[in-house]
């Protein structure tokens, strides 16, 4: 599979394509005015302590206060006969009080109204390790599959531990078929590092910035990056420079492959990813066979329906529907890693009847996320055909990133008719008669709900203006939304 990363650098915004067999598959846009916050390390003052939720707020300099559940915060450990640490399940209140002092971690960003989501179980990755400084654990990423090599990496990281950080150490994907000497030089790096932030620790305020993560061009290069990449454009000079460097040092076998992009075309329209952006913002996805999936993304949940649309295929109805979940699942897979959709996620595959169909779309679904970087759990098909899964969300989404909610509907996707309008005029004005004596009445409105009045609802108006004993004037206000009006007393 031929991999590319396109990365498009501005001074007030950063985008990483990442583009599979010149498909688009994944978007990341970092702003310099709204960096993330993920994997920051903040000193923090608890401000609140809520019992009731297990959970507590904490000031940590930002507009809104963070929240810390119970689960999130250490405790006692103890290890139990396969030589793992459990942690004992305690009270928020015996954790943690109101006004202490507390160094946390951004595990998720702010989220709509949400604060950002913390926890005090440090951790700070490197190219082959994430280093855990409050655990004893060693880690193997479950991507590396074979026993013998997962065996050598934690032997390499047990013996030299000692002499760096005698913490917990996750072994990262990458980390697979790495030397002796580059996981030594992960762990100086690491050591180095954690005992920096110690020392902000110490001499920091509360509510500080204690450790930043990389920019979004560097996270890339850590996390993203791996043997599959075949080339990583670059379309800043200056960016260019510091990737090779950052790639010279800790990736050396990967600097080869940072080329810096002189062309005259724009980088993102090599493979035209400016539109397939417009398209992600949208609610419909077609299919190549000419069904369709429909996203709904909200604050709880994000719902997708499948439909067959124009696709009658050839056989019968049940092979027909078949193939479209078949490619729905894939077309599914790509878009959750390209609008960054996270949380709770319902599919509504069309029904199958046929158990085996049912079991080879789920399986489809399964393998086409194994390539995604989050972590994603599928339940098995409900009774009510739905699929019910979980996406690991710890950014924004592309539409939140991106988008804003509507001012005029408010977010709800739908406006009231102006037939509907005029009608909820025509009750506004009988109760403003009822109670105001006023020799007449204006109506202030929209255009479509003014024209509305006195084109098709111009008898409605004659026998309302018979009724109350007075005229009815109408006049268009330009800057009314359709829902708005305002009956004026004259």
């Amino acid at each position: 599979m031929s991999e590319e990363l396109l990365i498009n650098v501005t001074p007030h915004e950063t985008r990483v394509a990442s583009v599979e067999n010149g498909v688009l598959q994944e978007v990341h846009i970092e702003r310099a005015r709204r960096r993330g916050l993920v994997g920051n390390i903040y000193k923090g003052r608890v401000s609140r302590v809520l019992p009731g939720m297990q959970a507590a707020f904490v000031d940590i300099g930002l507009e809104r206060t963070a929240f810390l559940h119970a689960s999130d915060i250490l405790s006692e450990s103890t290890v139990d006969e396969n030589g793992r640490e459990r942690r004992s399940v305690e009270e928020i209140d015996q954790l943690i009080r109101e006004g202490q002092e507390i160094v946390v971690q951004v595990v998720k960003d702010p989220l709509g109204t949400k604060g950002a989501r913390l926890t005090t179980h440090l951790s700070i990755p490197a190219r082959f390790l994430v280093l855990m400084p409050d655990c004893q654990h060693i880690g193997v990423s479950q991507k590396i599959e074979g026993d013998a090599e997962r065996q050598r990496l934690k032997e390499i990281i047990s013996e030299w531990a000692p002499q760096y950080v005698e913490g917990g150490y996750i072994l990262r994907t990458a980390a697979e078929g790495a030397n002796e000497e580059s996981l030594r030089k992960d762990m100086e790096f690491l050591a180095k590092l954690w005992a920096a932030i110690k020392e902000r620790v110490a001499t920091a305020p509360a509510g500080s910035l204690i450790h930043e993560d990389l920019p979004l061009v560097m996270r890339t290069m850590r996390d993203l990056v791996d043997s599959e990449i075949e080339k990583v454009r670059i379309d800043s000079r200056e960016t260019y420079l510091k990737v090779y460097k950052f790639s010279s040092k800790f990736i050396p076998e990967l600097a080869p492959r940072v080329e810096h992009y002189s062309g005259e075309r724009p980088i993102f329209d090599i493979y035209g990813i400016e539109d397939e952006i417009q398209r992600a913002l949208e609610r419909k996805v077609q299919l190549k066979s000419g069904g369709y999936l429909i996203i709904d993304q909200t604050e709880a949940m994000t719902t997708i329906d499948v439909n067959t649309g124009a696709f009658v295929g050839h056989r019968n109805l049940e092979e027909t529907i078949f193939k479209t979940n078949l490619e729905a699942s894939q077309a599914i897979s790509r878009q959750l890693r390209l609008r960054n959709l996270g949380g709770i996620i319902i599919i509504d595959f069309i029904d199958m009847e046929e158990p085996e169909h049912r079991r080879q779309v789920l399986r489809s679904l399964e393998k086409a996320l194994e390539r995604d970087h989050a972590k994603t759990h599928i339940s098995e098909v409900s009774t009510l055909g739905l699929v019910e899964m979980t996406r690991k969300r710890t950014r924004e989404s592309l539409e939140h990133v991106l988008c804003q909610t509507c001012p005029t509907c408010s977010g709800r996707g739908t406006l009231k008719t102006p037939e509907t309008v005029c009608y909820e005029i025509f009750r506004e004005i009988l109760r403003e008669a009822r109670q105001y004596d006023a020799n007449q009445m204006l109506v202030l409105a929209s255009q479509e709900v003014v024209d509305k009045l006195l084109d098709e609802e111009s008898t409605s108006v004659a026998e309302l203006e018979e009724f109350i004993g007075r005229p009815v004037k109408f006049q268009v206000e330009y800057l009314y939304t359709q829902e708005q009006f305002d009956v004026v007393l004259m």
